[in-house]
């Protein structure tokens, strides 16, 4: 594998002894899932990207849907943290923090999707076709 790409992930890995508290939220919450170091550092050897569309409260809800999305947009942020922090490659691309607004939950689906290519493609450009002439 040479990179991670994901839209809107639902669960993350930590290494053990590094597992963020669970976020509990109204339709259960997100809790890291532990794995040994010498996997995790498996994660920190390639470049990773995260994507999360719009509509994610940073406050919590009583709309299911919401609600669902932001504690792992939280649990998101920790990950990243924690690649970035044993010297990993991640980035989070929350969307409307760089201008971008109206996506749902199945982004690649929405009608600017041929926005969210091209994002794609430049990270891809910046991580591999720089570096390793693919």
């Amino acid at each position: 594998m040479k990179a991670v790409v994901s839209y809107e992930p639902g669960g993350f890995v930590f290494p053990d002894g590094e597992v963020p508290e669970r976020i509990d939220g109204l339709t259960g919450g997100v809790a890291g899932t532990p794995v040994s170091m010498e996997q995790f550092r498996r994660l920190t050897e390639i470049p990773i990207v995260l994507y999360f569309g719009d509509y994610i409260p940073e406050t919590p809800s009583q709309n299911l849907g919401d609600e669902n999305w932001r504690v792992r947009l939280q649990m998101a942020r920790k990950f990243v943290e924690t690649i970035n922090r044993h010297g990993g490659n991640a980035t989070l691309v929350e969307l409307p923090k760089i201008g971008i607004y109206g996506n749902t939950h199945f982004l690649m689906q929405d009608l600017n999707n041929d926005e969210l290519a091209r994002l794609l493609n430049e990270w891809l450009q910046s991580n591999f076709i720089e570096h390793e002439n693919m």
